[in-house]
């Protein structure tokens, strides 16, 4: 729990905010306590601790969770994987903020891999979807594969797995198109144009060949992996706009 005169500790400089001292580029006093923030829940806790006990102190199995490190030096922010046995000293300069992240996550059989890293924003945004995702790598690239991604009435599965291609350079390239498995149809007959296979996983995935147009470009600093999953979101919508619905649809 937080000191109840938390605003008065910090006012005194008995408790030290680590995250204002790194957006002001400033090295944290010695001897203090610190305020530190791990998936934006606040804690005060002493000079040095093990990434095993930052994990305990979040109420994270660290059999099970990672630590990650949030540092800034100026406009530049780096993400550090901390090692169970590593000790933080949170007199470093530039520590921001923690978050971890989970090596497994059970829903039924499903084990979830994290084989590449994502830019925090999209940890979180996934992470609040309530749905079960991957990170991996083949031969055609690196994808998240969100599973479960739901699908509106029409087609013919209510939910399909999603894969987003993390393209080299992201999040100031472009994320572009959607790859669904397994392939949506719609029930009425009617078909859905600019689609092809593409194998991914070991899986022959759907390509809906989607693009962001001149009047809708990629927007660095603005668009990420949330935003483009809400325009697949749109892109399943828009299909019925183009081509409404036929009255006679199985149910």
């Amino acid at each position: 729990m937080l000191p109840a005169n938390l605003d008065v500790l910090l006012k005194e400089g008995e408790v030290i905010d680590v995250a204002h001292c790194a957006e002001n580029g400033t090295v944290p006093a010695r001897n203090k306590r610190y305020l530190i923030q791990i998936d934006r829940i606040q804690y005060v806790v002493d000079d040095c601790l093990t990434g095993r006990a930052l994990l305990t102190i979040a109420g994270k199995d660290p059999h099970r969770f990672q630590l990650r490190q949030s540092l800034r030096h100026g406009n530049k922010v780096t993400v550090e994987v901390v090692k169970l046995n590593e000790e933080v000293c949170f007199t470093k300069a530039g520590i921001e903020k923690f978050m971890t992240l989970p090596l497994d996550q059970q829903e039924g059989e499903f084990v979830a891999r994290r084989q590449f890293h994502l830019p925090e924003e999209d940890t979180e945004f996934l992470e609040g979807q309530d749905l079960p995702w991957d990170t991996m790598m083949d031969g055609s690239g690196s994808y998240v594969l969100i599973h479960q991604f739901p699908v509106p009435k029409g087609y013919n599965h209510p939910t399909v797995t999603a894969a987003i291609r993390i393209e080299s350079g992201y999040p100031q390239t472009q994320l572009d198109m959607v790859y669904l498995y397994p392939a949506l149809a719609r029930l009425d007959g009617q078909p859905i144009g600019a689609l092809c296979d593409q194998p991914i996983d070991g899986k022959t995935f759907q390509r809906w060949s989607r693009h962001r147009t001149g009047e809708n470009p990629w927007r660095p600093g603005i668009d990420n992996l949330a935003t483009h999953a809400g325009l697949v979101s749109f892109w399943f919508e828009h299909e019925f706009i183009k081509r409404p619905q036929l009255d006679a649809v199985p149910a």
